[in-house]
């Protein structure tokens, strides 16, 4: 069952929550699919843009690591907001990846605690959260929580990932497809931010947030410490992980729409965690079979940005919002399937964000 807190007497919640603000930060330099195959140790044959659809990632470079990513990102994020940063109660860190100084990780202090002293937030109360890729859904459902509680009136959800390391690493152990850290190879680096805001009476930005932990899928993807080099490496079970996405995911979106009263059909827009072309299509396919449709629009930019880790569905929102593509009114889904298996749904009315977004001081 989806974990979304229930109010008694059918009064709803004392307050209702917004997505105020979005920021992103992304590397400069482009790293193709072609490159990073022609640069791995085993001659493997793989057809890597083909097989993923990812023709491009962003990664690091010298200078660049979990910390100014998500630093830039949230300042990026205030840049785009009403809010000065001393106005947030709460920054809650979910990065995967805390690397501070290159591939040196961060356990203490909290990087949640750097981030929001470099953005000038020292009143913010702050923590650090890790549920793998849906770390930024996850915390976007706790301030949404804490919201609609009337425990804070605004906080900042912020990631870093330079999980692209993992990608190098693999690619000195890739043979085959049938690599289990072939999936490590369509990882890109990229930081966002977002602040969630008490919304004005009546107008609840986030009509519904809601999540679910299926534990006994837990070990299809481990991250564990590099033996011989830098850095990490990912052990995925990426076919068995598709195949009990496919079957576990549907149902909870079904609770999803049904608490939000709508049907899938209502949804103009569907932003899915952004792991291949191919995932993402056999997905929707399979909603549209379960529900008798499908959203008006489903969102896929994993061919520019490769899979970010825990940012990837706010840099999808950050992209479209900056190209004008949501109008006032739309609905849009956030659908996080993430190692664990975390499965996420989070369903966001456009307001005034689809006019402020642009505003930058």
């Amino acid at each position: 069952m989806l974990a979304e807190r229930r109010w008694k007497d059918g009064a709803g919640p004392p307050c209702a929550a917004r997505i105020e603000s979005i920021g992103a930060r992304l590397p400069k330099r482009r790293l193709t699919s072609r490159e990073l195959v022609a640069g791995m140790r085993h001659r493997t044959h793989i057809d890597l843009e083909r097989l993923t659809g990812i023709r491009e990632r962003r990664v690091c470079s010298d200078g660049e690591d979990s910390f100014t990513l998500a630093v830039d990102a949230a300042r990026d994020c205030l840049a785009r907001s009403s809010l000065r940063a001393e106005e947030l109660e709460m920054v809650v860190c979910t990065s995967i990846t805390r690397y501070v100084g290159g591939l040196s990780y961060r356990l203490e202090p909290p990087l949640s605690l750097s981030v929001k002293e470099a953005i000038g937030a020292p009143r913010a109360r702050s923590f650090d959260l890790a549920n793998a890729c849906a770390g930024m859904m996850t915390g976007v459902f706790l301030l949404n929580d804490f919201i609609r509680r009337g425990a804070i009136r605004a906080g900042m959800v912020v990631s870093g990932e330079f999980i692209s390391s993992l990608g190098a690493n693999a690619a000195r152990d890739v043979r085959s497809i049938y690599s289990r850290q072939l999936a490590s190879l369509t990882l890109g680096d990229a930081g966002a931010a977002v602040i969630v805001q008490r919304a004005p009476s009546g107008r609840a930005g986030i009509a519904f947030a809601g999540f679910t932990t299926i534990s006994e899928h837990s070990r299809l993807c481990l991250g564990l410490p590099a033996s011989q080099m830098p850095g990490a490496e990912m052990f995925t079970k990426a076919r068995t992980i598709h195949k009990v996405a496919m079957q576990d995911a549907p149902p909870l979106v079904g609770e999803a729409l049904e608490g939000s009263g709508l049907q899938l059909s209502d949804i103009d827009w569907l932003i899915p965690h952004q792991t291949s072309t191919r995932a993402i299509r056999a997905g929707e396919r399979v909603l549209r079979e379960r529900f008798g449709a499908g959203p008006k629009h489903t969102i896929v930019n994993v061919e520019s940005f490769g899979n970010t880790a825990s940012t990837t569905h706010f840099v999808a929102l950050h992209k479209y919002l900056g190209e004008g593509a949501f109008r006032r009114g739309e609905r849009v889904m956030l659908l996080s399937v993430a190692s664990g298996l975390e499965i996420g749904v989070i369903v966001l009315v456009m307001d005034d964000l689809v006019e402020t977004h642009g505003r930058t001081h």
